[in-house]
């Protein structure tokens, strides 16, 4: 018959049972998240700092760039052909990259062109749709307008471009290590009772009470930290072009719509003359299509391709792309929040023919999830709720970052003069056994295969702790050998 166990009132709770090497393994996990805090507790700051910003840029490129987003009705909405047009005429010269008809009233037409700038800039004129007559001309950053782009750019990569994306990816990437291992410590950790994993309780020492709020808090953010560091991977600069790799050998990357045309030919194979084109099948190119899509073309011709793309079913709001010479012009719907709009068409640019489609609902499940991720980190899926869970996920790991420096502050030793020292990580006591570091090492090193900024520094930190052991355990070994003579 066993005995169970029973904890008396106010006494700590004896420490989780478990195997040997989760016992010689939880020292170690609690020294990386004491080393990975501390030391890459400055990026995860200013990343959640700038995401926190980010989620207020909507509302803030409304407000800096109203007078280019928004005019008033004032009657029914001119040809598209003529709004294209008059962009145009501002821009003479400038190819024709993306044309975004009104989505709604009171909204202006972009029309985007190449202009030379940086990767994923174009310059883009605003025009209204009732009078075609242009509003403004920004400098827009994919999809985002000036005010959100430099924020955008803030939160990636710092402003400094591809080298400044390594800051990101340090921090995406030890976010997901710090909860994950914060999990591991606070649901393994004496507590008086089960809820106090899950619930900050008041009393006890100022840095007590700061633990047990830190521990909570981590606890409840933790899935939400660990989605924004998977979906933050996807397009870092080192992992995101592995993962882009692996999804290319697994074929999940994101499918589009074919722009190929069929060859020029007169009669098919067998000599027959071919049947007239009808609607959703391909049409030989003519002699229009494989001109060059000129400026005065791509005006001419935008109304027969959005006509198309209606008729076919693509409602809401639109970006229409000029195919090269010779190609289909496409055009794909832009509505990313719940439920996703993404379905698109190829459009031959001379007689308005579906020459190819791919529907939403067609997509393998991986580009979906990536779609659906990427979407709900950026704010867009589920619209103001969204933001504000991400705000919320932002303010957290900001309040985390301050509570463990400030956990660290208070636990510095003090020292024989009365100066106060650096307070080495928890648990220092507890040697990790040397299976538990090996399996640590391991991972790693497969870690940096996918990973390689998490495995480098992770490796780092092993060898830090390494060597700060040593040096403790010098003193130690030299008073016991001058105690045993």
């Amino acid at each position: 018959m066993s005995t169970a166990l029973h904890t008396a009132p106010g006494e700590p709770a004896p420490p989780p049972t478990g195997g040997a090497t989760f016992r010689g393994l939880r020292p170690l996990i609690a020294r990386i998240h004491f080393y990975a805090g501390l030391l890459v507790g400055p990026f995860l700051l200013v990343a959640a700092v700038t995401g926190l910003l980010y989620t207020l840029s909507p509302a803030i490129e409304r407000w800096v760039h109203d007078d280019a987003l928004h005019v008033p009705v004032t009657g029914p909405e001119l040809p598209l052909s003529e709004q294209v047009a008059a962009a145009v005429a501002t821009r003479p010269g400038l190819p024709v990259a993306e044309v975004r008809p009104s989505a709604e009233p009171g909204v202006t037409t972009r029309v985007s062109f190449d202009a030379g700038l940086p990767e994923s800039y174009r310059r883009t004129v605003f025009v209204d749709p009732y009078t075609a007559e242009p509003q403004a001309t920004l400098d827009t950053y994919a999809e985002w307008l000036p005010v959100r782009g430099v924020i955008d750019n803030l939160h990636r990569s710092l402003l400094l471009g591809p080298p400044g994306q390594v800051y990101s990816e340090l921090a995406a990437s030890w976010l997901a290590v710090l909860a994950a291992s914060g999990l591991v410590v606070q649901l393994t950790r004496r507590v008086r009772a089960r809820r106090e994993r899950f619930l900050p309780r008041g009393g006890g020492s100022p840095r007590a009470r700061l633990r047990s709020w830190h521990g909570a808090v981590g606890v409840w953010a933790s899935v939400g930290l660990l989605f924004l560091a998977a979906t933050g991977l996807t397009w870092s600069q080192f992992a995101g072009a592995n993962v882009g790799a692996l999804r290319s050998a697994m074929d999940w990357t994101t499918p589009a719509v074919a722009t190929a045309l069929p060859a020029t030919s007169a009669t098919d194979p067998a000599g027959n003359t071919p049947a007239p084109a009808t609607a959703g099948t391909a049409t030989p190119a003519t002699a229009d299509t494989a001109a060059p899509a000129t400026t005065d073309t791509v005006a001419g011709t935008a109304d027969r391709v959005l006509t198309a793309a209606r008729a076919d079913g693509l409602d809401g709001p639109v970006e229409i792309v000029p195919g090269d010479p010779g190609e289909a012009w496409s055009v794909q719907q832009t509505e990313r929040s719940w439920p996703s709009q993404q379905d698109s068409v190829a459009v031959d640019p001379a007689t308005g023919v579906i020459t190819d489609r791919l529907a939403f609902d067609d997509w393998p499940l991986a580009a979906k999830l990536a779609r659906w991720g990427i979407d709900a980190h950026m704010g867009l899926l589920f619209g103001t709720a969204n933001l504000v869970a991400l705000a919320a996920l932002a303010s957290a790991v900001i309040v985390l970052v301050v509570w463990g420096y400030r956990m660290w502050w208070l636990r510095r030793p003090v020292l024989p003069g009365g100066a106060r020292g650096a307070a080495g990580p928890p648990g220092s006591r507890e040697r990790p056994s040397p299976a538990s570091v090996g399996v640590v090492a391991l991972a790693a090193v497969l870690t940096g295969l996918l990973l390689p900024v998490l495995g480098v520094s992770l490796l780092l930190f092993l060898l830090l702790d390494a060597a700060l052991s040593a040096r403790r355990a010098a003193p130690a070994a030299v008073a016991g050998d001058e105690g045993s003579g």
